[in-house]
């Protein structure tokens, strides 16, 4: 990802569904002027899902996902069926592609009530109206739309853009907890796993989001962060540290001065950070023996001192004197059946859209397994963590329940 790009959970995705040959990849391809996807006469030539990220207008920022076809056959075909489910779990709007020349089927409609059950916006593309012969009347959520002549490709794009309507007044990932002119230090040790040159994700969005609030950025690295607070001459309104260095960091800032972390952070930008909060405290009756999930949303080269798989196993097991059996998944893979676990220490998900995190807590409340995420079981292990959440008065609550 370049720096000047919106990253990608940050972006409207928007995915494409339907059966092999209905024109998907074609729609794709017309929507968005560009030859994305592969088109083909034979059946399943879509074999797993695509990605593009592109300015689409009128929208702006958004990420395009073509899909297999939902009808894929085969062992292999349920495997494409299967991502292509995954791939609603992320979907700010849907696009079913169907053949105008044979209309809905069955599994056209398992399709819409799916989308209906994840309460996910979407349009129904009929395809091929070019060849479908007398013009019905669109019925709800219906265009009649032709990839080969153009026919209503436009009018499709802006039922797209409506549907996508995306809350820019919510949340900020910390934007509405500080003031103008507000003094905010941030606690950035060099990531390795962070291309070289680059900061981590988390660090540049909040860096972003300080400066939009018209308050100051100050970066440091953790050893320099006493030092800096008291040559600054002003208490800063916030101290955000990299959850790794949680102990030493609030160790260095004034008990006066709010203090929390990144991935603390984004849990609260993603909305599960009550969930989180919740999930952290179970840690105390894990038993010897149990089944533990640590996964993350992104892939990455992972070194020798990694903190999901190295260092946060190695804290669990000092902190509650237990051995537990870890289990590790990365980037989109994430299990259907949870019975397994016995709690799940989830990433802060700053490469997962806010529908994709909220549907992985989701399907751990379901199946009733505690959730939580790498900086809020940091903060409790270290006795810090009502410190780290004090401006957010609801978490407060949670806490002193």
């Amino acid at each position: 990802m370049g720096l000047n790009e919106t990253p990608s959970a940050n972006r409207v995705h928007i995915g494409f569904f339907g059966k092999r040959n209905a024109g998907k990849s074609s729609i794709v391809n017309a929507v968005t002027g560009q030859d994305l996807a592969v088109v083909s006469d034979v059946k399943g030539t879509t074999t797993d899902p695509v990605y593009k990220s592109m300015e689409l207008l009128p929208l702006g920022p958004v990420l395009i996902m073509d899909t297999p076809g939902i009808d894929d056959e085969g062992e292999l075909g349920e495997l494409r069926v299967r991502k292509s489910r995954q791939v609603m779990n992320k979907t700010d709007v849907a696009v079913l592609v169907i053949d105008s020349t044979s209309g809905k089927t069955q599994e056209d409609e398992e399709l819409i009530a799916l989308f209906r059950e994840k309460k996910i916006n979407y349009v129904v593309a009929c395809n091929k109206a070019d060849l479908a012969g007398e013009e019905l009347p669109e019925k709800d959520h219906e265009i009649r739309v032709s990839a080969k002549t153009g026919y209503h490709i436009e009018k499709l794009k802006e039922k797209i853009a409506a549907l996508a309507v995306t809350e820019d007044l919510k949340l900020k990932i910390v934007g509405d907890i500080i003031n103008p002119s507000d003094f905010v230090v941030l606690v950035t040790p060099i990531d390795k796993a962070a291309p070289k040159g680059r900061l981590i994700l988390p660090q540049q969005q909040t860096i972003r989001d300080i400066l939009e609030a018209d308050a100051t950025a100050i970066v440091v690295k953790e050893f320099e962060l006493r030092e800096t607070l008291e040559s600054l001459g002003k208490k800063p309104k916030l101290v955000i540290t990299d959850s790794q260095v949680f102990a030493k960091v609030s160790a260095d800032t004034p008990n006066d001065v709010f203090l929390t972390s990144f991935s603390i952070l984004m849990a609260r930008y993603k909305g599960i950070l009550e969930t989180a909060v919740k999930g952290a405290k179970v840690l105390d009756s894990l038993q010897d023996g149990d089944t533990v999930l640590i996964s993350e949303g992104c892939t990455h080269h992972r070194q020798c001192d990694d903190i999901g798989t190295v260092k946060l196993p190695r804290w669990i097991k000092n902190f509650t004197q237990k051995q537990f059996d870890f289990k590790f998944t990365s980037g989109t893979e994430f299990p259907d059946d949870l019975s397994e676990y016995k709690l799940i220490v989830h990433c802060g998900g700053c490469m997962l859209n806010e529908r994709e995190m909220k549907y992985r807590q989701k399907c751990a409340e379901d199946q009733h397994i505690p959730f939580t995420n790498y900086g809020t079981l940091i903060a409790y292990m270290q006795g810090i963590l009502k410190r780290s959440v004090a401006m957010f008065p609801n978490i407060m609550a949670e806490i002193e329940d």
